[in-house]
């Protein structure tokens, strides 16, 4: 199959559970190469997002992934596909050898070598049964198990939930160094989007199932600017429409989109809003209404 340079195409992508819409018509695409974070509350529609990028639930739209149309072609998409949805989707009833033979006879792009190979690593033999692993061994055993299939696109919903900080930063670092490279793609749904920050190429951001942001972390950076304050330029700050503003432990703090940096530096100390103060901004500001930084 001839791959292409963009790894998912989304256009009008909606979707209706009775009379209730979830996705609103929405817009995106992925590039191969790149590490997109999908971040929303809960019930925004990423997890139905997902579920229409891996052919597991109808829709209204086109999605194209890998230059399939997913719910007509999943199972050949997912030779190319790997998923995981949270470290408890295992068969608890198996055991760690077991698991690696029903990979070997389902997915023509497993490699029980690798798998066994980020294995040794860990405290994990073959002949235990996953119900008895530790949530940090489950994620190591789910992680090694993706990681030893030749997939395009991983998609991670939510993977490290329930996981301690420490098993949770070991996770994501074997997941950039040991697998990520310029012909894959990753796509993150995580609810500790401050701890994954520094490895996301890309941002989307949904709210009640609409996008209200879509770029690059570099995109991000220069358009939206944090400020703290100085009491003395308040009023002033005011008047630049803030996004948001909110005080903590006394300070004043705003964030701007499309402020000049030396407007900004007038009016205090400036940084770069973390994604999840970004995050906060755009859900609480119901204006918003941003959608692809152009």
């Amino acid at each position: 199959m001839q791959l292409e340079e963009t790894i998912v195409k989304v256009k009008g992508l909606s979707k209706k559970f009775g009379n209730k819409e979830i996705l609103h018509s929405i817009d995106f695409s992925i590039p191969k190469g790149r590490i997109y974070g999908l971040i929303g509350h809960n019930g925004a529609g990423k997890t139905t997002a997902i579920n229409a990028l891996l052919g597991l639930t109808s829709y209204q739209g086109n999605v194209s992934v890998l230059g399939l149309e997913p719910f007509k072609n999943r199972a050949k998409l997912m030779q190319n596909i790997a998923f995981i949805s949270d470290v408890a989707s295992l068969p608890r009833f198996l055991k760690v050898n077991q698991i690696l033979d029903l990979m070997e006879d389902v997915h023509p792009k497993f490699s029980r070598e690798k798998a066994k190979q980020f294995l040794a690593e860990s405290d994990i033999v073959g002949n235990v049964k996953i119900k008895s692993l530790s949530k940090g061994m489950l994620a190591q055993l789910h992680l090694a198990i993706v990681m030893a299939i030749d997939a395009k696109l991983l998609v991670l919903d939510e993977p490290t939930l329930g996981l301690d900080i420490t098993f949770r930063k070991k996770f994501y670092k074997r997941l950039v160094e040991d697998y990520m490279d310029e012909n894959r793609s990753i796509l993150i749904t995580t609810h500790q989007v401050d701890e994954i920050e520094y490895l996301l190429t890309d941002l989307i951001f949904l709210r009640d199932g609409k996008i209200v942001l879509d770029a690059n972390m570099d995109e991000i950076a220069n358009k939206y600017t944090q400020v703290l304050v100085s009491p003395d330029t308040i009023k002033k700050a005011n008047t630049k429409n803030p996004i948001f503003k909110t005080t903590q432990m006394g300070q004043n703090i705003m964030i701007f989109e499309g402020l000049n940096i030396e407007e900004a530096q007038n009016l205090g100390q400036i940084s770069t809003p973390s994604t999840s103060d970004l995050f906060v901004a755009l859900m609480e500001n119901k204006s918003s209404n941003i959608g692809e930084i152009k």
